[in-house]
C-alpha cells in the first residue's frame, strides 16, 4: 500500500477524534456560560441585599425616631403589623386606633422609600398582605384576610393627608394664620407601586391558632428581585 493511501479504519479513526475535540470545545464553552451565569447572579445577589440593608437601617431609624412600633424583618424589610393595631378580632373595618396609627406610619414609610431615586426607581411594588391565623374555615380566612389588606389600601387612598400649621403673623399683626400642610406629598407615587393580597391561613400555625399571625404585612419587591427571577428560568 502506498504511503499516502489510508486504511479505512484509520480513516474512521481521524473522524472519531475530530468529533471528540469538537464535543470538548462545546463542553469548555459551555462550563464557561455557566461560571458566567453564575457570576452575573452572584452581583444580582449582593446588589439586592446591600439595597435591602439600606432600606431597612433607614426605616429602622425612622421608626425610631417617630416612635412608631413596627416590626421589621432585618433579612427582608417585610414590616409585620399585627391585627390587635388595627382591627377588631374576625373584623375588617378599620378602628379609631388603627386610623391614628397609619396616619402616623404610612408617611414615614412612604417618605423613607421614595426620599431617594436611587432606592425609590428599584422598587416596583409595595404589596399589602392580609393574613390570619388557622381559626376558622379556609375560605372565611382567605375572605377576611384580603378585605383587611383592602380596608388598609382604601385608607391610604381616601384619608386627607393633610394637617394645619400655625403661621406667626407678618408685621405689626397679631393674629397667627393657620395654613394647611401636605404630610404625605409621596402620596401618588406610592399609591400607583400598591398590591393587595389575601393569603389567609396559608403562613399560619396549623397545630393552634396564634395571634402573631394575625397580621398586615407591608413588603416590597424590587427589580433585582425580578431580574434573578428571569435568570433562574
Amino acid at each position: 500500500m502506498l504511503p499516502s493511501q489510508q486504511s479505512p479504519e484509520t480513516h474512521n479513526s481521524d473522524e472519531w477524534i475530530s468529533v471528540a475535540d469538537l464535543m470538548a470545545g462545546l463542553l469548555m464553552m459551555f462550563a464557561l456560560l455557566v461560571i458566567a451565569t453564575l457570576v452575573q447572579l452572584k452581583q444580582i445577589e449582593e446588589q439586592n441585599r446591600n439595597k435591602r440593608v439600606l432600606v431597612i437601617q433607614a426605616l429602622q431609624e425612622q421608626f425610631n425616631a417617630n416612635k412608631i412600633s413596627a416590626q421589621i424583618n432585618p433579612e427582608t424589610g417585610d414590616i409585620t403589623l399585627l391585627d390587635s393595631i388595627l382591627f377588631v378580632v374576625g373584623k375588617s373595618k378599620l378602628t379609631d386606633d388603627g386610623i391614628k396609627f397609619l396616619k402616623e406610619f404610612i408617611p414615614v414609610y412612604g417618605k423613607t422609600l421614595f426620599k431617594d431615586s436611587q432606592i425609590s426607581d428599584e422598587i416596583t411594588r409595595i404589596i399589602i398582605e392580609g393574613h390570619t391565623s388557622s381559626e376558622g374555615g379556609v375560605a372565611h380566612n382567605m375572605s377576611l384576610s384580603l378585605a383587611r389588606a383592602e380596608s388598609v389600601y382604601q385608607f391610604i387612598e381616601g384619608n386627607m393627608w393633610r394637617t394645619t400649621q400655625a403661621t406667626p403673623p407678618l408685621g405689626d399683626g397679631h393674629t397667627w394664620v393657620e395654613t394647611w400642610v401636605d404630610t404625605f406629598p409621596e402620596q401618588p407615587e406610592f399609591m400607583e407601586k400598591i398590591q393587595i393580597s389575601g393569603r389567609g391561613m396559608l403562613d399560619s400555625n396549623k397545630d393552634m391558632p396564634a395571634k402573631e399571625d394575625r397580621k398586615v404585612l407591608f413588603r416590597m419587591q424590587f427589580k433585582s428581585d425580578e431580574a434573578f427571577k428571569m435568570f433562574l428560568e
